[in-house]
């Protein structure tokens, strides 16, 4: 149950985040059936009992990348893929993300960390991999320290 109360907090937080930092309504690509959902943010947003489950440093200078893949011919299944990326900011300096794989229920989410300095942007390039597939998210983001 309070695994349940955790998940559904770190998708409240998310969706808060996406409606507040976008002009978007969501952050989502679609490529081919796969429909890729994708935000950043301090990771200062979230709850310290959310962030303990998880695994995530809480610090206003640690960003939190979230990825899930959903397939948009199978009722939005969650598609369990092998994630990698990096980030680089403006200066050109490149950082590796490290994935982890959060499971509950039907749901599957893959999360990263990364340390950034107030207003810093960062360009994300991010690789899904499943099977023989392979896909590229591009997107970039402006941080703030709260």
């Amino acid at each position: 149950m309070s695994s349940q109360i955790n998940l559904k907090t770190l998708c409240f937080i998310c969706v808060m985040v996406l409606t507040s930092w976008t002009v978007s309504a969501e952050q989502k690509v679609v490529k081919g059936d796969w429909d890729i959902h994708y935000i950043a943010f301090p990771s200062s947003f979230l709850n310290p009992t959310v962030a303990k489950t998880y695994e995530l440093q809480r610090s206003r200078y640690m960003g939190v990348v979230n990825i899930s893949v959903l397939d948009n011919q199978n009722n939005d299944a969650a598609k369990n893929v092998y994630v990698t990326g990096t980030a680089r900011n403006l200066l050109g300096q490149t950082k590796s993300l490290s994935f982890s794989k959060v499971k509950e229920g039907d749901a599957i989410y893959y999360l990263a960390q990364l340390k950034f300095s107030n207003e810093e942007i960062y360009k994300f390039d991010i690789d899904i991999k499943l099977g023989d597939r392979s896909e590229k998210l591009k997107f970039d983001q402006k941080f703030y320290v709260d």
